[in-house]
């Protein structure tokens, strides 16, 4: 079911581009959206209905610490497994909990910050944050394409100009996914709303990859992204596991 957002007033003159999506303008078309349970960084949980070894043997490169981070009832996990700590190259690949473990569903090639990856992002590095985050809100410049999250369909979602290798960024926000990284779940990809201050960054999402480095989101082609708009469903909760190989394996 689409839900749509209240009105999201940002002055686009005076927003520092700290994130791929942080100088989006508003977009206008927006109505209520409910509050989500799922908070800014997925919670770690001490249980879950398999084993620690056999999810982390499924969830490859993942080390306990980070595995720990993720919630007991998540049942999507989106993997982003970045080339190395300074590299804009990654892999993006979605398993779901099934009672034998992790499987495997998809898996693409990916463009996350130019600069590679930090635990400590802040607005402006040119780097992915490292962590587990929850993915509860979408939204673009073009129509729902089928998604169960809620969907933001407005003229907001543009991204002028070229990008880090002179390639055009044009459409890369025709779809994209929030990352509950230092925004409020439950609203619009263009909500500035930041609980850990402007300093920290945001606008931190999964968008239409233009063929170049990002300046800290991760990116996909449309195609890919549109599967995963349809495939990822709420009441499965799903969560993003992010950084390079190394911070991963921890």
């Amino acid at each position: 079911m689409i839900t749509r957002f209240p009105s999201v007033a940002l002055v686009a003159a005076s927003v520092l581009l700290t994130g791929c999506g942080g100088g989006a303008l508003a977009a206008t078309d927006h109505a209520s959206a409910p509050t989500p349970a799922s908070s800014s960084s997925a919670s770690p949980s001490p249980s879950s209905e398999i084993s620690a070894e056999a999810a982390a043997r499924q969830l490859p490169g993942v080390g306990p610490k980070m595995l720990a981070r993720i919630p007991a009832g998540t049942e999507q996990v989106v993997l982003v497994t970045g080339r190395g700590a300074n590299s804009p190259l990654s892999t993006l690949a979605l398993y779901e909990r099934t009672d034998d473990g992790w499987e495997e569903t998809v898996g693409w090639a990916a463009h996350n910050a130019l600069k590679g990856w930090s635990d400590h992002h802040m607005g402006g590095d040119l780097r992915s944050p490292i962590g587990v985050y929850s993915l509860t809100d979408a939204g673009g410049l073009l129509k729902d394409p089928g998604t169960k999250l809620s969907y933001d369909h407005g003229s907001g979602f543009v991204s002028p100009g070229t990008g880090f290798e002179g390639e055009p960024l044009a459409g890369s926000f025709d779809y994209v996914i929030a990352i509950n990284y230092n925004r409020q779940p439950g609203t619009s990809p263009l909500d500035w709303t930041r609980p850990l201050g402007s300093s920290r960054g945001g606008g931190i999402w999964i968008h239409v990859d233009h063929g170049g480095p990002t300046h800290g989101c991760v990116s996909i082609a449309e195609d890919h992204m549109k599967e995963l708009l349809r495939t990822l469903d709420p009441a499965r909760h799903p969560v993003i596991v992010m950084g390079d190989a190394a911070a991963l394996g921890h």
